[in-house]
Order: structure tokens, then C-alpha cells, then sequence
């Protein structure tokens, strides 16, 4: 992560961000983000991040109306200039600063902007896949919210790296592909690419969004038996891009696949 950060309008250290301690972000992760990927130093696709923001928000009972489009896009900008982000991301965050009902405190009933830059993440050279044994609930009140309560995926990604793998398929409770634990899923077979429906419960990722409109992706509800069966997969999110995975399981896939695959040169 960069060395300045935005926190309610304001440039300052990292080291410098306070949450208070018994606000209901803090105590059970009550708030809602998105990572937004910079290119050139602007910041891509801002308006589906708000829209998926303003529609994630009331899910989980934060408050944005004090904030809006302009002033947050205008706050990531300002941001990404002063740390120098060329290409990399940008993570915005809305935290519910009001007290909880089961810890009452005397808290202001404010909502906190942190906004955070990095470069982008890693990519694994030779990516290995496995499968979650922890389901995913579509009746869940976050099923497709990315809200910061985020323990289930960062457990569901560490199991699958106890066992030697860089991440994990989470299947919901009918058996059908949902995502990984921390990215949207695509794979191709016989030439035609393919990715979980919304209504599987994966989220609706904004890279997601990026290569269903740039290739002729179907969405679909889909068994293991479907990605186990198909000629390359690939895991897609504002951190990574696009990454192929080249095992799953054990069994070897495609070293590579054509550029063309989705739409665009930055997911090749």
C-alpha cells in the first residue's frame, strides 16, 4: 500500500487513520468497498463502482446520502495523484461509524471515507485452483455484496493455501459454480466463454462487467463437472486483472490461450 491516504476528504499518513474503536465498522466490519483499477492514473469504470456502492450500501445499513459520484471520484483522483499511482488500484471503503445496539456508545452517526492506493497485485506464474469445502449461502442477507465483513472468503482462501493452492471455487448450496474466494470466475470450452449468472450469488464484479462486454461470454448456472471439463480458466478482479490458472486440482491446464479471449489487450 502507498504512503497518504484519504480519509473524509482529507490527504494524510496511513499511519494516521483512527476508526473508533467501538463503532459498528470496527466491531463487526459493517461497511461496504470497492478496489477500482488505474490506468494512466485515472481511475476505470468510477461510475459502475459508485452504482454497485450506492447499491450495496442500504443492503448493510450504511448511510451514503451525505456523499456522492463527483466528490468520491474527485477524492480518488486527488489521491492518485499525490502518491503517484501510474497503473495499480484504488480501494474505497465506507465505514458505519454509529454506535451498535448491543455496545451503546455516545458515537456520531457518520459514515468514513478511506480511500487507499497500491500497485496491482502479483500475478501467480503457474496459478493453482482447488475447491472450497466452505459453501456459499444465496439466502444470506451479503450473498453478491462486497462488504467488509470479509472473514468467510479470507478463511475460505486460507484453507486453500494450507493445502498448497493460491485459491479456492466456492460453490453455493446447489452444487453451481460461484466464484473464488476472492475473484469472478470465467472458463472456455469449445470456443465459447462462460461465467456464473448473478443468480448463482457470486458478486458482480466490475472486471466481471469488463470482459462479459468485451467477448461473447453466456452466463451461467454450471456444476464442477462444467469447469473441471473446460479447456482454460480464468480469474478476473481489479487487483489482478486477469489471471489463467494453469492447475486445477491436480489436473494440468492449457499453458496459454488467445489474448482475444476477453475483449480487450489488458486481459491477455
Amino acid at each position: 500500500m502507498h504512503d497518504f491516504v484519504s480519509f473524509n476528504g482529507r490527504i494524510i499518513s496511513a499511519a494516521d487513520v483512527q476508526l473508533p474503536a467501538l463503532a459498528a465498522a470496527t466491531l463487526y466490519g459493517k461497511g461496504v468497498f470497492t478496489t477500482v483499477a488505474v490506468y494512466g492514473g485515472i481511475a476505470e469504470w468510477w461510475f459502475e463502482h459508485w452504482r454497485r456502492l450506492s447499491r450495496d450500501a442500504p443492503k448493510v445499513g450504511v448511510d451514503i446520502s451525505a456523499l456522492d459520484l463527483a466528490g468520491t471520484g474527485q477524492a480518488i483522483d486527488e489521491l492518485v495523484r499525490q502518491n503517484g499511482v501510474t497503473d495499480g488500484r484504488a480501494r474505497v471503503t465506507f465505514f458505519d461509524g454509529s454506535p451498535t445496539e448491543l455496545w451503546p456508545y455516545s458515537l456520531p452517526n457518520q459514515t468514513s471515507v478511506l480511500i487507499t492506493t497500491a500497485d496491482f497485485l502479483p500475478k501467480p506464474e503457474n496459478l493453482k485452483l482447488t475447491v472450497s469445502p466452505y459453501a456459499i449461502n444465496t439466502a444470506s442477507p451479503l450473498t453478491g455484496v462486497k462488504s467488509c465483513n470479509y472473514m468467510e472468503k479470507i478463511l475460505a482462501k486460507s484453507e486453500a493455501r494450507a493445502r498448497g493452492f493460491h485459491e479456492c471455487i466456492q460453490l453455493n448450496e446447489r452444487g453451481e459454480v460461484v466464484s473464488a474466494s476472492m475473484a469472478n470466475v470465467f472458463w472456455r470450452k469449445d470456443d465459447q466463454l462462460y461465467t456464473p449468472s448473478l443468480k448463482t450469488g457470486c458478486v458482480p464484479g466490475i472486471t466481471r462487467l469488463q470482459g462479459i462486454e468485451g467477448s461473447d461470454c453466456m452466463e451461467v448456472e454450471a456444476g464442477l463437472a462444467d469447469l473441471r471439463s473446460a479447456d482454460g480458466i480464468f480469474l478476473t478482479s481489479a487487483g489482478l486483472c486477469a489471471v489463467q490458472v494453469v492447475e486445477f486440482d491436480g489436473a494440468p491446464l492449457p499453458a496459454e490461450c488467445d489474448e482475444f479471449v476477453f475483449g480487450f489487450e489488458r486481459f491477455g
